[in-house]
């Protein structure tokens, strides 16, 4: 995409001018005659270059937030949601949120509503912001929607930086141990073994047997590397695929250590954002939709749209719920609570806030507990090794007592 500027002329005569960021010429025309205008300039911009978009690149829970509270308070200091946009599309951060914005812009230009244009860029946008943007509109309440969201948004990516936190001591921890597997087997063991096979002592088994591994790193280093990248690679488009993600996240719940933290993330998603979509106007029925895809975990997702079912056919919300046994038993008799005095959005917003909290003491336990488990694994695995190493000193010691 690149900018252009143009000039056109009104059906009155009167002469208009502006800036427009297309990938062609032919878009800009397109656009000044879909408004009723004759165009008389195109012309690309001066020192204009072409916004180049990494296929890698995501648009992250941040980028949401940031979006949605610098426009709550532009719309809330009385910015027209045209002048807002035309603001932010030069500000964003993110190349990928940024082209979304401008397009978004370019459609309300051409008389599109504000959710409309949204609806377009489903890919960059999420649904549960789309929806809201849509209850804003339909109320009269955007400004407050778009605070909502930003709030959403927040607390979203604090969870998510959390996550991403507890996990990095564990893989750089992995990653070293692995250095220290690789360089023992192929750096230190065939030297300290062409000690021992110069006597002419037989060597035991487990140092055999870590020696013909040493040999295969070392003679097929490259096949194995190979072998991982397609492992990799399978797995990747494995998880891509509906029944690949439920089964991985399936597993993901069998774990003991990691099961209910997951649960918890689950839950606080769940809560958080079923208490802003109730309080928002939405039905039950389209919250839990939303909600589902939210959660971060096929299963949970399944269950969420189980639940929806068993509502259909005559259940509480809460009794639904109960049934999935993903969520907390607190949580059933909160919507219980909520449902009959009518509170509910309240209820699940104080009980969101518990369960950010109980995110919070999850993570922090998984992560006391994966450390040491790390470390033992680490232990035993190279003390293994060390072990195979040092055995043929022992049998020589053996040979020459006797």
């Amino acid at each position: 995409m690149a900018e252009f500027e143009y000039s056109a002329i009104k059906e009155d005569g009167t002469r208009i001018s502006g800036s427009y960021i297309v990938d062609t010429e032919a878009e800009v025309i397109s656009m000044i005659r879909a408004n009723g205008y004759f165009p008389a300039r195109v012309e690309r911009a001066k020192g204009s270059k072409e916004i180049k978009v990494s296929p890698f690149s995501k648009v992250k829970s941040k980028d949401i937030s940031i979006f949605a509270r610098q426009f709550h308070s532009m719309l809330h200091a009385g910015i027209t949601i045209l002048t807002i946009l035309d603001i932010l599309k030069t500000q964003i951060q993110n190349k990928k949120l940024r082209v979304a914005t401008e397009e978004v812009f370019e459609d309300l230009q051409k008389g599109l509503t504000f959710s409309e244009s949204l609806l377009k860029q489903k890919k960059i946008f999420p649904d549960l912001f789309i929806n809201m943007v849509i209850a804003g509109e339909n109320t009269g309440n955007l400004d407050i929607m778009m605070e909502k969201m930003a709030d959403h948004y927040e607390k979203e990516n604090k969870i998510n930086n959390k996550v991403k936190s507890a996990m990095i001591y564990p893989i750089v921890l992995s990653v070293v141990a692995i250095s220290v597997v690789i360089f023992l087997l192929t750096g230190v063991m065939p030297t300290f073994i062409s000690m021992f096979e110069s006597s002419g002592a037989p060597l035991p088994g487990p140092t055999l047997v870590l020696l013909s591994i040493s040999d295969v790193i070392k003679a097929q280093w490259y096949i194995l590397l190979g072998l991982l990248i397609i492992l990799i690679v399978s797995l990747k488009k494995y998880s891509d695929t509906e029944k690949g993600k439920y089964n991985i996240d399936k597993f993901k719940l069998k774990i003991p250590v990691l099961n209910n933290t997951l649960k918890m993330i689950m839950t606080a998603r769940f809560t958080r954002t079923f208490s802003l979509l109730q309080a928002s106007g939405i039905s039950i029925l389209d919250s839990l939709d939303l909600v589902s895809n939210v959660l971060g975990n096929k299963v949970g997702s399944e269950c969420i749209k189980t639940a929806k079912e068993e509502i259909k056919s005559g259940k509480t919300l809460g009794e639904s719920l109960k049934n999935t046994k993903i969520f907390p038993p607190m949580l059933s008799a909160m919507i219980n609570v909520g449902e009959e005095s009518g509170s509910l959005d309240t209820i699940l917003e104080n009980t969101a806030d518990f369960y950010d909290e109980e995110v919070n003491t999850s993570i922090e336990k998984f992560t006391s507990l994966l450390e040491p488990i790390m470390i033992v694994i680490m232990a035993v695995v190279i003390g293994a090794i060390v072990i195979a190493m040092v055995l043929p000193m022992f049998d020589m010691i053996n040979t020459i007592s006797y």
